[in-house]
This record gives structure tokens, C-alpha cells and sequence, in this order.
């Protein structure tokens, strides 16, 4: 397993599906999950979906800058770190953000992710 080439496609397979269809980001999740999105904090796959989909916007897209990534634990999992830009349609400016995924393998051979801590960066 090369933990750069799964870092780079799961970033690209997140933030595509994000972009195009938010609810179809579930089955990424599982129970035990935790996502922190502007400090509020939501468990399980059901209550992250509801939250992602429910965001007061339909379309943005995502144009990431930055993506960083190291070994976590003994058992295979990864942390990610990414910055960008968020352009949510009908706004002039984009936004700046930075997510972090702690991705853990799944007896499948694929990864799901474990915590997930989305910001926006404010000048």
C-alpha cells in the first residue's frame, strides 16, 4: 500500500462526490466516526450525512492546494491534512478551509474515515 497514492485518492474521491453528490459521502463513515465541522460535533455515519447535507448551499467546488499525510497507529491507519479553497456557487470570493481525516482500514482492504475536522480559515 503506497499511503501516498491512497491519500491523494481518497482526497480526490471525497471532495468529487462532495461537490457533485454530499449524501453519497455516508457510506465513507461508520458509527463509530466523529465529525467536527466549525466546532460542532456529530457521531455516526447517519448524523454526519444529515449534516453534510443539510449545509445552506446546493453547489460549490473544492480546489485543494495542499494535501499532506502520515502513518497513524499500528494497524495501518493514515492521517490527511488539507487546505484550499471552498467556491460555493453565486459568491464572488472563495473560502479558505482546511479538513483533517484520520483514515482506518476496513477488512476489505479500503478505508473509511474515523475523524473528520473540517474548518474555514478567516483572514
Amino acid at each position: 500500500m503506497d499511503p501516498e497514492a491512497v491519500s491523494k485518492a481518497f482526497v480526490e474521491h471525497y471532495y468529487s462526490t462532495f461537490d457533485t453528490n454530499r449524501g453519497g459521502l455516508g457510506s465513507l463513515y461508520q458509527e463509530s466516526s466523529m465529525l467536527t465541522f466549525e466546532g460542532q460535533k456529530f457521531q455516526g455515519s447517519q448524523n454526519i450525512t444529515g449534516k453534510l447535507t443539510s449545509l445552506p448551499f446546493q453547489q460549490c467546488q473544492h480546489h485543494i492546494s495542499t494535501v499532506d499525510f502520515q502513518p497513524s497507529g499500528p494497524v495501518g491507519g493514515m492521517l490527511v491534512f488539507v487546505s484550499g479553497n471552498l467556491q460555493l456557487s453565486g459568491e464572488q470570493h472563495a473560502l479558505k478551509f482546511s479538513q483533517m481525516f484520520h483514515l482506518m482500514p476496513t477488512p476489505q482492504g479500503s478505508f473509511y474515515v474515523l475523524n473528520d475536522i473540517f474548518r474555514l480559515n478567516y483572514a
